[in-house]
């Protein structure tokens, strides 16, 4: 049977009060009742073999499944030779953390546009993720995917079409849609019924059913200015959107993602909160 699961981005508060070392996450969020969690390597895959692989032994203990969200500094909008060494080895250093966890999924941002036009950074993202690809199977990777993810500012690659674009390019592409990202860099576009459904029929409708309904998704409350995403929230900060209810929309339509929470501080607590309201219906029948 299909299922979506539930997840934090990170450790939350509450778990680095109690410990000292990520390993004993699995056994923390089984314990809450989830079941993913996306180690965070942002600022750089710092993590060593033995500790990922520490990390990936608990996790099959405590059936947590894992992904990996790759550096921030990734940028595939740009050919220039010294940048796409870069990104080839940040993405390979990712899938070597991810292989020793057992995680299948990275997590990579497109980047800026560095004075380029949209179809110029499209096209090169596209070129340097053939490149990456390639290089992944060169390097035993095959069996990893990349999760293109939406970005929350408007001069950055990582609007939905893009990313829908982007994903058609090769089947080992999944879309990570963060419904906080689209709602910020629309100004509070994807905030009720009617948007965030037309989010997910857009990308049923751009990428098939069956690749759409286990996209990854990462889901928090996001304030925003003119020009898009200013800073994460957490769930009990109404003042910004998307509603964490708007996620019982996937159930209704059978999506069955693996959904990571990015709240600021309480992630794990938010993520409970989420499967919660997504599987209230199926408790209720």
């Amino acid at each position: 049977m299909k299922r979506a699961l539930f997840g934090p981005a990170g450790s939350e508060e509450n778990f680095t009060k109690q410990y000292k070392s990520s390993v004993y996450m699995p056994e923390y969020l089984h314990g809450m009742g989830l079941d993913a969690f996306e180690y965070q390597c942002g600022r750089g895959v710092n993590i060593s073999d033995e500790s990922a692989a520490a990390l990936g032994r608990a996790a099959k203990e405590f059936g947590i499944t894992m992904s990996v969200h790759s550096p921030y500094y990734i940028n595939l909008s740009s050919r220039e030779d010294d940048r796409v060494r870069k990104n080839i080895g940040y993405v390979l250093q990712s899938c070597n953390a991810a292989g020793h966890m057992g995680a299948e999924r990275i997590v990579v941002h497109c980047g800026g546009l560095s004075g380029r036009t949209r179809q110029e950074a499209l096209d090169n993202t596209l070129l340097n993720l053939t490149d990456i690809l390639r290089e992944m199977d060169a390097n035993g990777y095959s069996d990893m995917r990349l999760c293109i993810e939406t970005m929350g500012k408007q001069s950055v690659m990582g609007d939905l079409d893009e990313i829908i674009i982007i994903c058609n390019h090769d089947e080992r592409l999944i879309p990570c849609i963060d419904f906080g990202h689209l709602n910020a860099r629309s100004i509070g576009g994807v905030s009720d019924e009617t948007s965030f459904g037309g989010v997910i029929d857009k990308l049923v409708n751009g990428l098939g059913y069956e690749r759409a309904s286990r996209m990854h998704v990462h889901f928090s409350r996001i304030e925003y200015s003119a020009k898009g995403e200013v800073r994460h929230l957490t769930f009990d900060d109404e003042r910004f959107g998307p509603d964490p209810r708007l996620i019982s929309i996937m159930y209704d339509k059978a999506m069955y993602p693996t959904v990571i929470c990015e709240s600021a501080g309480t992630q794990a607590q938010d993520a409970l909160r989420l499967k919660q309201i997504y599987y209230k219906k199926e408790q209720e029948k």
